[in-house]
């Protein structure tokens, strides 16, 4: 088991009871999954780039990403239909745990000038998505052998019903929120 998910159920689970009197075990947050995801526009002018992306994401996340591919076709984007556009992964179970703990002790700590990221990204319902723009905080990713730098949405889905309760779950977690 990885030390966040003992930290969560040794440490985590009784504050949240505590601070928002749960009665019951299954009342309490718990992370549901991790999306990661590129969009990347270039590749309408060099295909080439989708390959080294998904490459790249399988080395961040550990697992090999989906090609997502154009529902529609778009002409002042240059875009037509089926073509590959992005790739994603999603995260679940033992992996999500690590990603979540290399993401906010190892990568999030590597930006540039942080001061911790915005507490007010979550969607209304718990869920907190997160974009970072250099791809290269990972330490996986070799910076020379990289091409491009690319950008990365992280969306973290919990089973939270409010944002201030998914707030509290994923600072209590980890997460580097600004004051």
């Amino acid at each position: 088991m990885t030390t966040l998910k003992e930290k969560y159920k040794t440490e985590i689970i009784p504050k949240l009871k505590e601070t928002f009197n749960y009665t019951n075990g299954f009342q309490v947050p718990k992370l549901d999954k991790i999306v990661l995801n590129m969009g990347l526009g270039e590749a309408v002018q060099n295909p080439k780039i989708i390959e080294s992306a998904a490459q790249e994401l399988a080395l961040i996340a550990g697992q090999k990403p989906v090609v997502t591919r154009a529902k529609k076709p778009i002409a002042n984007f240059k875009i037509r239909a089926d073509l590959p556009i992005g790739c994603k992964v999603t995260l679940r179970r033992e992996k999500m745990y690590d990603f979540f703990e290399r993401l906010v002790n190892i990568a999030l700590p590597r930006v540039r000038d942080f001061k911790g990221v915005s507490a007010k990204a979550f969607d209304g319902r718990g869920n907190y998505s997160l974009g970072i723009t250099e791809h290269i905080i990972f330490p996986e990713i070799d910076y020379d052998k990289t091409d491009s730098i690319k950008g990365l949405n992280v969306t973290v889905v919990t089973t939270a019903k409010t944002d201030e309760e998914g707030r509290e779950f994923l600072r209590y977690l980890g997460m580097p929120f600004k004051i």
